[in-house]
């Protein structure tokens, strides 16, 4: 059963499942602008994966969600700090039974896009891909996989949370529907709060971090006060989630390094505030100490200011 998408951010998340959603011939609708709006309306979007290489010839796009109408879903595929604005552009997006797929790093986008429309609108969700805009209407993945991890609310089973996995695995994507999204997600959360700023501050590589005792320690100690942050909100994370996130920080690449330290060298807008900035703010919400958060991102911020 073909669905009806639109995707809000057509970068590298976006643009990769979009392609792949567009090529296997669901109706999807590119919200982008300038000059990668202009050379998808002109050219198509051109996708290289190492999955396959890519070209969806004929592509719907637009800067004016007024143009797109009411969809089934609508994925998110933006940064944090530009969700603000996706944020108000959904209203002409949203039907009776519209889900709106949250994708960004870190926990409160989905709380945030709910404040807005409703949790029952709100497919919680989270991506694992490596994918990049490689110049206007071109998008490259090379590596993550390709693969959405999403659910309802409250994790019910429904009927549109099937007919969206079954269209992304119909497309060459992985599709995996949560058991507990917000599990899920704080699962994900525990690697990014605690290595992003410790790689920023130090602006060394994964595998100079994990060989180092010192940094090493460092990560475990802000992984243990995410870890209180999100028991005292009620979230349910795995007796292993702290060895799983260790073993997939020591399968990374060595000489990788996080989106936002390379964000934050670059001078471009990072998500800082969505990672450690969260679970600063988190923490003296729900009463929870997190020293070492605190730190890291006071320090980061700073330099984040300075460039």
């Amino acid at each position: 059963m073909m669905i009806k998408i639109a995707v809000l951010g057509a970068g590298g998340v976006g643009g990769y499942f979009g392609g792949r959603l567009a090529a296997a011939g669901h109706e999807v609708t590119f919200v982008a602008r300038g000059e990668h709006l202009a050379a998808m309306r002109r050219d198509g979007l051109v996708v290289e994966s190492v999955a396959g290489d890519f070209t969806v010839d004929q592509v719907k796009a637009t800067a004016d969600t007024e143009e797109v109408g009411e969809v089934d879903y609508v994925l998110l595929g933006v940064k944090t700090w530009q969700l603000e604005p996706a944020i108000a552009s959904l209203k002409p997006l949203i039907g009776p039974d519209t889900a709106v797929v949250t994708t960004q790093n870190g926990v409160e986008a989905p709380h945030q896009v709910a404040a807005a429309i409703g949790s029952t609108a709100v497919l919680p969700g989270a991506v694992e891909v490596i994918a990049f805009l490689d110049g206007p209407g071109r998008v490259r993945q090379i590596g993550g996989g390709g693969k959405l991890t999403f659910a309802e609310w409250d994790n019910r089973s429904t009927a549109r949370v099937e007919r969206l996995r079954d269209a992304l695995q119909g497309s060459g994507l992985i599709a995996s529907v949560a058991t507990d999204i917000w599990a899920a997600l704080w699962s994900k959360f525990l690697a990014l709060g605690s290595v992003g700023a410790i790689a920023t501050l130090a602006n060394a590589p994964y595998g100079v971090l994990r060989t180092r005792p010192g940094t090493r320690q460092l990560i475990l100690d802000s992984m243990a006060e995410i870890q209180q942050v999100a028991k005292a909100s009620g979230i349910k994370l795995p007796t292993d989630a702290v060895d799983t996130t260790v073993a997939f920080l020591d399968s990374l690449p060595e000489a990788g390094t996080t989106s936002l330290q390379r964000d934050i060298n670059a001078g471009r807008p990072s998500e800082l505030e969505a990672w450690t900035g969260a679970v600063v703010r988190i923490g003296r919400q729900t009463g929870t100490p997190t020293p070492l958060n605190t730190v890291l991102y006071e320090l980061a911020s700073t330099r984040s200011q300075i460039g």
